[in-house]
């Protein structure tokens, strides 16, 4: 059988009718960069270190709940509606996590955070909304543009991380409290794209009309169906691997270089380097999987993801920076491919996405209390050792269904 992400003939991608929901993504990422990612060292100052795993673990477990019920709303009444009513949950989420931690009342903070999950259960789903709107061969480079797009609001964030610091002198409170505010003012405008923002038609359906013959589409199953085709369960070990793996080494990372005295402009430097890995090279892994299919995209994923584990322990900040980097791209390849796959089984896509929080909060919360026993190397050897899993999705991507247009 041949790969699903096999190359097919070339078609543009319609960029600027997408472009309001790049631009609510990559706002969203920057909200996510100056707010959650940095909340283990929020519960570091409120006196909680042992504890600093579960903000990231709500904000998991909350995203499992919400991303089945996110894409139940939007099968039901569309994208845009879903996608708005994330980015408003986001808002509140975000300011209800600044009072928390500005007020240092941690059952607060912690509800800000599980807030700010359930939200991102609902908005990483735009991915889908973009693959949708094009061709089947073209659905890695729409993804690619996505993340590209992405990094542009997490780079943002990191360049204002001296104002973001004044701000919390403002305030009161720190760098890491203030981001809390930012990132309610960036999901605020995201909602407001979403209500401008008008859901492109369906490629393949506005090819088959313009033919005036039928198009046999993906197929309609349920969950039940989508499990049993070859492909869909690998894809989705996958893609929960790479999600509870990136999601555990990027939520604790940022607190062994806050040990290793970095101060806040390095630790968001650091962040930084992680996004770029996550989405900067999304304008080339995004078509590089449309042509050489998603084995290669799952293979190489699982390997970036196993040398970003056993580097993250070393000696010395640069180390730290090239994990990070590598985590993210390993991620990104990953996902990418599975991502890919699933858009045309959209009743495994939010469960998908519910299992992936699962794996990060379970992650993140072992992960945490492991560092504190243990340290941090014993995690990133356990991680390493996950890592391989995406090898599985490889070696199924074979076998995976084909669908021909009719």
């Amino acid at each position: 059988m041949s790969d699903p992400g096999a190359p097919q003939a070339a078609a543009r991608l319609p960029v600027g009718r997408l472009l309001p929901l790049y631009a609510a993504q990559a706002l969203a990422t920057g909200a996510t960069t100056v707010s959650t990612i940095l909340s283990s060292v929020i519960m570091s100052g409120l006196g909680y270190e042992g504890l600093s795993g579960l903000p990231a673990t709500l904000i998991s477990a909350s995203g499992a709940l919400s991303a089945g019920l996110f894409g139940a709303l939007m099968l039901r009444r569309g994208r845009r509606l879903g996608l708005a009513s994330a980015f408003g949950l986001g808002v509140l989420g975000a300011l209800t996590g600044f009072l928390g931690a500005r007020s240092e009342v941690v059952p607060v903070f912690l509800l800000g955070a599980a807030l700010m999950g359930a939200a991102q259960g609902g908005y990483q789903q735009a991915r889908y909304a973009a693959a949708e709107s094009v061709p089947p061969e073209r659905r890695g480079a729409a993804l690619g543009a996505l993340m590209l797009m992405s990094v542009l609001g997490s780079f943002l964030i990191t360049g204002a991380s001296g104002w973001i610091e004044a701000l919390g002198r403002r305030l009161g409170a720190s760098a890491e409290v203030a981001g809390w505010v930012i990132a309610s003012g960036l999901m605020a405008v995201s909602v407001l794209l979403m209500l401008v923002w008008r859901p492109v038609r369906t490629a393949t359906q506005a090819s088959a009309v313009s033919r005036g013959s039928p198009l046999r589409a993906d197929p309609p199953v349920g969950l039940a169906g989508a499990l049993r085709l070859p492909g869909v369960r690998s894809t989705a070990l996958g893609l929960v691997t790479a999600q509870g793996l990136m999601v555990t080494l990027m939520s604790l990372t940022p607190l062994r270089a806050h040990h290793a005295g970095m101060d806040h402009a390095g630790v968001a430097a650091l962040i930084s380097a992680h996004i770029a890995g996550m989405f900067g090279f999304g304008w080339l892994t995004g078509p590089l999987i449309d042509r050489v299919g998603t084995r290669a995209g799952y293979a190489a994923g699982s390997l970036l993801l196993v040398a970003a584990a056993l580097s993250a322990p070393l000696p010395g900040t640069t180390w730290l920076g090239i994990s990070m980097f590598v985590l993210g791209l390993g991620w990104n390849l990953v996902f990418l491919s599975g991502s890919k796959f699933l858009t045309r089984f959209p009743a495994a896509q939010g469960v998908t996405d519910s299992l992936g929080y699962v794996a990060a909060g379970t992650g993140t919360l072992l992960g945490g209390a492991l560092i504190a026993r243990s340290g941090f190397s014993a995690l990133a050897g356990i991680c390493a050792v996950l890592a391989l899993l995406p090898l599985v999705s490889a070696w199924r991507a074979g076998r995976a269904p084909t669908l021909q247009r009719a």
